[in-house]
This record gives structure tokens, C-alpha cells and sequence, in this order.
């Protein structure tokens, strides 16, 4: 399973790469509010500074709600950095665009996709990637790894080569169950990915051998 960081922060993305785990970014209009981020020239800009700091698929995102609008913007991204991915929306117009973009060559992320109804629609437009946002699904009393489990199950089946991206991503834990589950890919903060490291043993042993150590060295 891939990881990808889910923020516009530079210095979070250049901590992920420095562990030596990173394969990609996403990043949305709030996580570029977040950065103080605004205006289409800081944006692409700043989109730019991302793809600099990574070989990895860089997921950028469209403003339009309409086909031309979505049309265009993909048009100006993908001459940022060729490990741009255009970001769309499940919405109609996002799935006539993801059907042009893939036509055209440009690979995309459909995003806001919560059934898998959706999921199917995404893939046969061509997505090259799919992302179930699971803590927001959670958030309303449902399961977001069962959507992960049955959107995996579906594309096995049809053989759909649309990658799953799991979204919306929150601990740790998500990212055991989204690779248990069937994801491809994993998308999440990087405090998530540092929950991973933590074991209270692991703490607990390190403590002893370095004890040891010092008791052995006669320190």
C-alpha cells in the first residue's frame, strides 16, 4: 500500500519524504486556506513548491463545477509538474471531465466519493484514482472500511484498474484497517502516519537494552 500526505504544509511534506515512506501528496482548497494559501497564481505556485519536493503523485484540485470550467483548470495543472494529478469531484459534471481527462491523457483523482455506486462511476470514466473519504463516512454512523472492503471486491471482480485511495484518513489505526481492507493507497497527516511508530513495548524495550548497555559499558 502507497502512502501519500495529505496536507500542503512544506515542512510536513519534506518530514514524510525524509522518512524515506513517502509516495505521493494530496491536497484540497482547505488545506491551501490553511497555508494562507489563495489566489490562482500563489496556488499553482505553490502546487509547484509540492511537486519539487517529491517524485511521487502530487493530487491537486479544481475549483469549477462545470465541464469547461473543470476542462481548463486541468489544462493549466498538469503544466505545473508531470506527476500532477487532477483532482475532480463525484459530482455529473466531475465524471464527464474525469471521461475527457482520461481520453486526453491526464490522470485523475475522483474525489468526495462516498457509495460505491460511485466508486463504479469513477472508474469506468477512467479515474486513475478513487478516494472514499472513511472518517467522514464514520461520522454519520456508517462504516468507511466497508466501503474500502466492497469497493475492492467490485474492482477485483470487473478488473477496473482505478487505484483506492483511501481519504479522510485520521489514525493510525485507519491505515491498518484501509490496508486490511484493500486499499491501494492511503492518504492521511503526517501525525497519523507518526501514531505508527508508537508501541508502549517498544518504549519499554529500547529502555532495557539501552540500560544494559550502559551497565555493560560501565557507565
Amino acid at each position: 500500500m502507497k502512502f501519500f500526505i495529505d496536507t500542503a504544509n512544506l515542512q510536513d511534506i519534506a518530514e514524510a519524504a525524509s522518512l524515506g515512506i513517502l509516495d505521493g501528496v494530496t491536497t484540497n482548497p482547505s488545506l491551501m486556506f490553511k497555508e494562507k494559501i489563495s489566489g490562482e497564481k500563489a496556488v499553482l505556485e505553490h502546487y509547484k513548491r509540492i511537486c519539487d519536493l517529491t517524485d511521487g503523485d502530487v493530487s491537486a484540485e479544481v475549483i469549477s463545477t462545470d465541464l469547461e470550467g473543470m476542462k481548463r483548470e486541468a489544462s493549466e495543472l498538469i503544466k505545473i509538474a508531470d506527476n500532477i494529478v487532477v483532482k475532480i469531484p463525484m459530482i455529473r459534471e466531475g465524471v464527464k471531465a474525469l471521461a475527457w481527462a482520461t481520453s486526453q491523457g491526464i490522470r485523475t483523482n475522483c474525489t468526495l466519493v462516498f457509495s460505491a455506486g460511485q466508486a463504479i462511476l469513477a472508474a469506468k470514466a477512467g479515474a486513475t484514482y478513487v478516494s472514499p473519504f472513511i472518517g467522514r463516512i464514520d461520522d454519520i454512523g456508517w462504516d468507511g472500511m466497508s466501503l474500502i472492503s466492497d469497493i475492492a471486491e467490485i474492482y477485483a471482480i470487473q478488473g477496473y484498474e482505478t487505484e483506492i485511495l483511501a481519504a479522510s484518513v485520521r489514525s493510525g489505526k485507519h491505515i491498518v484497517d484501509a490496508a486490511k481492507a484493500g486499499a491501494d493507497v492511503v492518504t492521511c497527516p503526517l501525525s497519523s502516519f507518526e501514531s505508527l511508530f508508537k508501541h508502549p513495548l517498544t518504549d519499554i524495550g529500547l529502555e532495557k537494552f539501552l540500560a544494559d548497555h550502559a551497565m555493560g559499558s560501565g557507565k
